[in-house]
């Protein structure tokens, strides 16, 4: 039989500890995605589960990474567009923009989605009102980010030797 070789300078691995954390960490992460569930169950609007399909969906990472930054009740990153409708219809235009086909960004695996949606949902990040509505995804589909305003990639810069 086959002694195997340990590995110096690592402390010793406790696979029941290590085990119990794994079912720990499981159980919290499936309380967790009962209570997200639960909380955007709560948003009074229809069809909330398209927004938790598997080619396009939201996490509660990324909604509070769009409210944080871009909903103009939470006076953070003033050099950002801002949302001035209610929650609900921000989450509504979400869910509707699934339905748009997604660009894809230059020098990125992500998608973009810029729709009109002829109705001024706040202000774009020169402070001008806007119509329009941007909405970044991953490769996965996950929404990384949305914004009023229209996406501008950034400019890819390449370094020459």
């Amino acid at each position: 039989m086959e002694q195997s070789e340990e590995i110096p300078n690592q402390p010793p691995f406790n696979e029941e500890a290590w085990l119990k954390l794994i079912f720990l960490l499981s159980d919290t992460q499936d309380w967790l995605n009962e209570m997200v569930s639960g909380a955007v169950m709560q948003v009074p609007m229809n069809n909330k589960k398209r927004l938790f399909r598997k080619t396009y969906y939201i996490t509660i990472s990324s909604l509070a990474h769009i409210l944080e930054r871009h909903y103009y009740k939470i006076p953070r990153h003033p050099d950002c567009g801002k949302f001035t409708i209610p929650i609900p219809e921000i989450l509504s235009h979400l869910r509707d923009i699934s339905t748009e086909l997604g660009t894809p960004i230059p020098g990125s695996l992500d998608l973009q989605r810029t729709v009109n949606v002829n109705k001024t949902v706040g202000f774009d990040r020169n402070g001008l009102p806007t119509t329009n509505i941007s909405v970044l995804t991953d490769s996965g589909g996950r929404i990384t980010t949305a914004f009023p305003g229209i996406f501008a990639p950034r400019p890819i810069i390449i370094k020459q030797s």
